[in-house]
């Protein structure tokens, strides 16, 4: 479980696959940085982008698999769960608030 908190918003709770899922997209790749870690301001802009970018390379995928499955006439794959879209908001808002207010957001503390 993961626990992302800052001063300029509450707290952002994640299972832990999920939260690891969105601390890889910010490059946060090794274990130690999985486990705790702080995302500074001025690394908010870059958070933004990657995070942006690995939803849209997200949708992009789902969107080129029905294409593909509907010339070939099958019938289009259906995306079970939650999508990356959707799990990724909160913290993408969250990044957002901290920005706004200057303020930093930490994990594993």
């Amino acid at each position: 479980m993961y626990k992302f908190k800052s001063r300029a918003a509450g707290d952002l709770i994640m299972l832990e696959p999920n939260g690891r899922q969105i601390l890889t997209i910010l490059g946060r790749t090794d274990a130690a940085s999985q486990t705790q870690g702080i995302l500074l301001p001025e690394d908010m802009p870059q958070a933004l982008q990657k995070l942006e970018a690995a939803v849209q390379a997200d949708e992009a995928h789902k969107a080129q698999l029905v294409k593909e499955a509907q010339a070939k006439g099958e019938t289009p794959p259906r995306f079970e769960g939650v999508s990356l879209r959707q799990r990724a908001l909160p913290f993408i808002e969250m990044i957002k608030r901290c920005q706004k207010a200057d303020k930093e957001i930490v994990w594993g503390v």
